[in-house]
């Protein structure tokens, strides 16, 4: 059976590379599951959870937002942030949440500061939904 090669990538570092049988991802469009051959497109993802099943055997991870360069044989996610559903602090989380959320209220932030302060937000919210749905 045919794989696909997944690799996410954040701007500190390659945080994932393996194979896959298939991918799911958060398109700003709605989301969508990868298999091996799909048509090669450049989609936008949202701050969400990705899914990499192989085997039988499922990693998840949450990501922040970013795009999603897709061709038949690969998956390369491009990514403000992202971290494996097991990693994640789900009290750091929280705490960034509420400090994005005090930064939000104040009304103080402009241009690159509060779309930073949004994506930081985003992607707290992203791993606390993750950590929650995965271990309720």
């Amino acid at each position: 059976m045919a794989t696909l090669k997944i690799e996410i990538i954040t701007p500190d570092a390659k945080i994932l590379e393996q194979d896959a049988d298939i991918v799911h991802i958060p398109a700003a469009e709605g989301d969508m599951g990868i298999y091996p051959q799909h048509q090669a497109t450049v989609v936008e993802v949202k701050a969400g959870e990705v899914q990499i099943t192989r085997k039988g055997q499922i990693d998840i991870l949450a990501i922040g937002e970013g795009f999603a360069e897709i061709r038949p044989d690969s998956v390369s996610i491009l990514t403000d942030g992202a971290v494996n559903e097991k990693e994640i602090d789900e009290a750091k989380a929280e705490a960034a949440v509420k400090r994005a959320e005090e930064l939000l209220k104040s009304n103080t932030l402009q241009g690159e500061e509060l779309e930073a302060t949004q994506a930081s937000l985003a992607r707290a919210l992203a791993q606390i939904k993750v950590k929650r749905r995965h271990h309720a």
